[in-house]
């Protein structure tokens, strides 16, 4: 009988063990019932961070809070400038108070909530005998005197335009040969990646893409610190003839034509950024078809708006334009979502969205991911791990996010968000730099985030462990 008595001890305490340590794990899931709910896209196009059409400035420092005021209201939140150093060409040193005046600049861009695409230039041509730019060593000192300004200010750098070599900073025409100078460029690309670690910088020209990079970027190689994963591609000419004013080799039989580089860059562009603008009307390729397509296989990101002025009319004229303004870009519908009805403090919270994205390209930068409970008299952000919507190119996901409740969550309703702001501490907060969803109803404009549905908190002593009672035979 001792014995008997002492195997069911050892049977009980060995479940009570088990039941205790199951039903106090932060990370159960607890039985709940799943709602599903289905959401409405919004037709309009939708203003998100480092996307869509951009104002083209042409020198930083004369611009203030109202020339960003403007950008924004105008529903840009991406803005492009040049900083002109045409007075800086014969100097080895570029002065306080310019320097005073690109921090000021960037500083007025963060106040009206938008972010810069900035390129250094000399010269603006004139083509082909233009202006004289800078020797290679000048370049280098300036990028050195440069670096710590934008590095104070990264966080309203989108990405930077290669720059500083020949005329308009396009890697053509320099008075100095730099741009003949595979080593000179290759000293500029790398000096001006090293100077803001992480931003993209965008190259002109395809061959020299492909000289630097004889082989596409990745998926397994994308989003890594190499060079080759911070490399993109801007096309100052768009479709603006059968080469695009040189962008392109004419011969089609050349290992660099344009079918060739094309087929590189529909590759390569799927992670890193891909814009610019259009240089003349030229019907045969800028028509809408052509034009979409192109945009789509090159993952376009940005396009400026200022220039050229008869392109925009032309896409205006045939009906595209706000198509391709809504799909500059990275555009987020979500279809539909499944999260439960109730959730118990201190156990696993899943919610499942199907997302389409409409747009061109993914978000290009780097982007956290949150789910928020927001109560009455609580609110509770909750990150992530494992889902960077950078892989969410254009096409339909089933993105599955986990967290757990912390146990010192109170109970009550709460409506569910996900939240997608700007990684940058000083811009995480302000809604401003948060993705929205291209749906009606979702956005909290205070908040920056996408509202879900409503779901309850309960206590935990109101989940009972059940199924990890014996079973008794009936």
């Amino acid at each position: 009988m001792l014995r008997i008595a002492a195997v069911a001890l050892t049977i009980f305490v060995t479940l009570l063990y088990t039941w205790l340590s199951l039903s106090l794990s932060p990370t159960r899931a607890y039985p709940t019932s799943a709602q599903s709910i289905s959401y409405s896209p919004d037709p309009n196009d939708v203003l998100n961070p480092e996307r869509g059409f951009r104002p083209s400035y042409d020198d930083l420092l004369l611009l203030n809070d109202w020339h960003f005021a403007q950008a924004r209201s105008n529903g840009h939140s991406l803005v492009y400038s040049y900083i002109y150093l045409a007075s800086y060409r014969n100097s080895d040193t570029l002065p306080t108070s310019l320097l005073q005046g690109i921090s000021d600049a960037l500083d007025a861009a963060r106040r009206q909530g938008v972010k810069l695409i900035l390129r250094v230039a000399y010269n603006f041509g004139p083509y082909p005998n233009s202006e004289p730019d800078a020797p290679l060593s000048r370049i280098l000192a300036h990028i050195q005197q440069l670096a710590p300004v934008f590095q104070a200010h990264a966080d309203v750098i989108a990405w930077f335009h290669a720059g500083f070599i020949g005329a308009w900073g396009e890697w053509h025409s320099s008075t100095h040969g730099l741009h003949n100078d595979w080593s000179a460029k290759s000293q500029v690309l790398q000096a001006l990646a090293n100077a803001v670690p992480g931003k993209f910088v965008q190259l002109r020209y395809p061959p020299d893409i492909r000289y630097f990079f004889p082989t596409p970027l990745t998926d397994a190689d994308a989003f890594t610190d190499t060079l080759h994963a911070r490399v993109g591609f801007h096309n100052d000419c768009f479709l603006s003839s059968d080469t695009d004013y040189g962008t392109y080799h004419p011969d089609p039989n050349d290992t660099h034509g344009r079918p060739q580089a094309l087929a590189y860059l529909t590759q390569s562009t799927k992670y890193v950024p891909a814009g610019g603008e259009t240089c003349a009307l030229y019907s045969p390729l800028q028509n809408c078809a052509s034009a979409i397509q192109e945009m789509e296989a090159l993952h376009f990101t940005d396009l400026n708006i200022s220039y050229h002025p008869a392109v925009i009319s032309y896409w205006q004229s045939q009906g595209c334009f706000e198509t391709i303004r809504k799909r500059l870009g990275y555009r987020l519908v979500l279809r539909q979502a499944t999260l439960p009805m109730s959730v118990a403090q201190g156990s696993a919270l899943q919610v499942t969205l199907n997302i389409t994205n409409e747009g061109f390209a993914a978000p290009v930068n780097p982007r956290p991911v949150f789910l928020v409970l927001s109560g009455t008299h609580h609110v509770e952000r909750m990150p992530v791990h494992g889902v960077d919507p950078r892989r969410w190119l254009p096409s339909t996901h089933v993105v599955t996010l986990t967290v757990t409740i912390p146990p010192t969550v109170p109970v009550g309703t709460y409506t569910l968000a996900v939240w997608l702001p700007d990684p940058h501490p000083r811009l995480q907060g302000d809604p401003r730099y948060s993705i929205r969803f291209a749906n009606l109803g979702t956005w909290d404009a205070m908040h920056g985030w996408n509202n879900l549905g409503v779901v309850s908190v309960a206590s935990l002593s109101s989940y009972p462990p059940r199924a990890f009672l014996p079973m008794v035979k009936r």
